[in-house]
């Protein structure tokens, strides 16, 4: 499994709603834009005091990384979510839930 994380700064606490927002209702409508077929999950992560945002997008594989890469690259963050300052792509190396005895 692989993820891509890019970070986005400088942001209003309502432009995270927004995003969020945005983002459910692409993911809820079943339409899937182009190059982002791959992905298996999605997650937004904010700092609403300190104004910036992690978004991750998981792929099984390493090509659907590539072409999610291209795609979102290729997508305007908007106005709401603030400026994209930095893109990263991970293996991830593990990934699991803590039993609870």
């Amino acid at each position: 499994m692989f993820v891509r994380i890019a970070k986005f700064e400088g942001a209003a606490s309502e432009g995270f709603d927004a995003t969020r927002e945005q983002i459910e209702a692409d993911m809820s409508s079943g339409n899937t834009p182009e190059g982002l077929e791959g992905a298996t999950e999605v997650m937004l992560l904010v700092d609403r005091g300190g104004g910036t945002a992690l978004g991750a997008v998981f792929f099984e594989t390493e090509d659907d990384l590539r072409r999610g890469d291209e795609a979102l690259n290729a997508m305007s963050p908007g106005d709401s979510g603030g400026r994209r300052s930095g893109v990263e792509m991970y293996e991830v190396a593990f990934r699991g839930t803590p039993s609870r005895a």
